[in-house]
């Protein structure tokens, strides 16, 4: 066995770089968290070859004064903290005071850098942690980084860095989430000379995500502006129809930090599980204020995982947060017929001088009539005047809009708007009111109920009602305890692993509260005896294990009973009807008046649309009725 001996300073700062340094885009997140941190309002972040030969990060923060330069490339120098009791309040982005000291370890760094009252700002060479040089240099206010050849002197973590293309993409990620954790700042990001984002730093996260995500993302969110004492959240969350295949769209921020934490994905999810499609996640960008004194984010180096003291707090307020938000809105999907016709219509005269030229030629077309009488020209003239009629139509659109989008909007305050986002129809099928208004016109493929209510068509699916509407009667009678029991001869014997049979014993109360009756059968194994009477019919043995694997690790025994019964009326969902099914007027009357009482009536309990709509106006468009 070698000798134990202390490492020398070099090689333990190479150590440390290797806590805080992945990749180039670990450099970019340190750097512009401490610009954000230095009152930036503008950051720019450039790089080539993915940034492993070069990052430029430009800010026009505080600056550094001249003399603190050699400080802060020390390891654990910091301007974030002073004791051990700051650890427990600090707000800003980075406070490990290890950023610039691993930085400097593995790359060759040169800083500019500027403060305000400063005649001259301060340039300062560092590579592989020796000091190279130092001087006074002509600089704007605020600091420049540039990084050059990372892991030049420790080539053999350099080779476990990917393509360029794939470290640039890891930049372009973080930049996308600093600029949707800070939309008061400015950001922009160059890869290879090319501007790949670019936010306008107004402060309206609304504006950010369309800058990132484009217009169809942005047409489809709903706002969230929820507080509890000690914990605050606003942003927005996107409708269901355009929920993601993978968790890459759920974004959300504490105190400014871009983190992942388990509470809050589980809780968002399971707010969303009536609207969404089964291994479908939702899209959101949710910033939190939290007390520092109510989570740890120095669980990680990287500082993206925290705990919560309050964990239990924070999974119901998240849930009552987003669920109000999709409860608020009628999510009724809506049938629309392109309108490429017009689109290519509107752009083609969007300059005025192409309208003066198409009339212009209109004109010469109506003389040459008046002087040739030909039976052709004739018809070529109706031709003319429609399409003139239809450029006025056109221009008229295009006038309406511009008078719209410059007429000043009355300041409205946020009780005021509250009514004004609920009706997103001005006439509502979902309304007690006009549950005895519809029509049923009749049945589609044997599957679809088509109902008539005002100017709008429904088309509602059996099947999907069917399964909503079980769900919320089981889940409301096991509330009240509107339910009986049904005995099962013989039992069904569940052989459980420890972690299972540990879940089973600590919410056994509630299982009885709801009608199971389940005991100890010997060893592993358990006897399930009786169940609610609405699963007799689909009762067995991987539902039950199912139901069991749904527990969520951690949450606390406050939660389960809600959780075990919204499994227990899931499962009910398999006695609803099926689609190829018929079903009597009298019937789907029922169903439908059953359907529009319920508090969610818009998706079935997996996330399937129970509803969708079509305007008379778009079946008038269809048919070229309208045009």
């Amino acid at each position: 066995m070698a000798n134990i001996q202390v490492l020398d300073q070099v090689t333990i700062d190479k150590i440390a770089a290797g806590e805080v340094i992945e990749r180039p885009a670990s450099i970019v997140k340190e750097l512009v968290e401490n610009a954000i941190d230095a009152g930036a309002t503008a950051v720019t972040v450039e790089i080539k070859e993915g940034g492993i030969s070069f990052i430029r990060i430009t800010d026009n923060g505080c600056g550094i004064p001249r003399e603190e330069v050699p400080v802060a490339f020390l390891r654990h120098s910091t301007s974030k903290i002073r004791t051990v009791e700051d650890l427990s309040t600090v707000a800003s982005l980075g406070f490990r005071g290890e950023a610039l000291s691993s930085i400097a370890a593995i790359s060759q760094v040169e800083l500019i850098t500027k403060t305000r009252d400063s005649v001259l700002g301060t340039r300062y060479l560092i590579e592989g942690g020796k000091e190279k040089k130092i001087e006074d240099a002509g600089a704007k206010d605020g600091t420049t980084f540039l990084i050059r050849q990372m892991f030049y002197n420790t080539p053999a973590r350099r080779k476990f860095l990917k393509t360029a293309m794939t470290e640039a993409s890891h930049v372009n990620e973080l930049m996308t989430r600093l600029a949707l954790s800070h939309p008061e700042v400015s950001f922009e990001f160059i890869n290879n000379g090319q501007s790949k984002l670019h936010t306008s730093g107004n402060g309206r996260l609304k504006d950010v995500i369309y800058q990132v995500f484009g217009r169809e993302v942005t047409q489809n969110l709903l706002e969230v502006d929820e507080a509890i004492p000690g914990l605050k959240v606003t942003g927005y969350i996107g409708k269901p129809l355009i929920s993601r295949g993978n968790r890459n769209y759920e974004n959300y921020y504490i105190n400014g930090r871009y983190v992942k934490s388990n509470i809050i994905a589980k809780s968002i999810e399971a707010a969303y599980k009536d609207f969404t499609m089964q291994h479908k996640y939702p899209f959101t960008v949710l910033h939190f204020v939290m007390d520092g004194n109510d989570l740890d984010v120095n669980v990680h180096p990287t500082k993206m995982e925290l705990r919560f003291s309050r964990q239990q707090d924070v999974y119901n307020f998240v849930y009552m947060a987003v669920k109000n938000a999709l409860s608020e809105r009628e999510l009724i999907p809506r049938v629309e017929l392109p309108e490429a016709k017009i689109e290519k219509l509107t752009t083609s005269v969007k300059e005025e001088r192409n309208l003066d030229y198409f009339m212009k030629k209109m004109q010469e077309r109506v003389t040459s009539y008046h002087n040739q009488q030909s039976q052709a020209e004739v018809k070529d003239i109706y031709g003319v005047h429609r399409e003139a009629e239809q450029v006025d139509r056109i221009r008229e659109a295009v006038n309406y809009r511009k008078v719209q989008d410059n007429t000043p909007k009355p300041n409205v305050t946020k009780a005021e708007e509250k009514p004004e986002q609920l009706n997103l129809f001005e006439e509502k099928l979902l309304s007690k009111e006009s549950v005895v208004e519809h029509r049923i016109i009749g049945q589609l493929f044997d599957t679809y109920w088509l109902v008539e209510f005002h100017e709008q068509l429904y088309i509602i699916d059996q099947h999907a009602a069917h399964e909503r509407v079980l769900y919320e009667k089981t889940l409301q009678g096991m509330k009240t305890r509107e339910f009986t029991s049904q005995y099962l001869s013989p039992p069904i014997i569940l052989n459980l692993s420890m972690q299972e049979e540990e879940v089973l014993k600590e919410h056994m109360d509630t299982f009885a509260n709801i009608g199971f009756e389940i005991e100890a059968f010997g060893g592993d194994s358990y006897a399930v005896r009786a169940i609610p009477d609405n699963l007799f019919s689909i009762a067995k043995k991987e539902l039950l294990i199912e139901m069991l694997d749904s527990l969520v690790e951690g949450i606390s025994s406050s939660v389960a009973p809600d959780m075990i019964a919204e499994k227990v009326a899931s499962m009910s969902c398999k006695a609803a009807v099926k689609g190829n099914s018929r079903l009597s007027f009298a019937e789907v009357e029922v169903l439908i008046k059953e359907l529009l009482k319920l508090d969610n009536p818009y998706h079935c309990p997996h996330g399937r649309p129970t509803i969708i709509a079509m305007t008379k106006q778009e079946l008038e468009k269809k048919f070229k009725r309208i045009v």
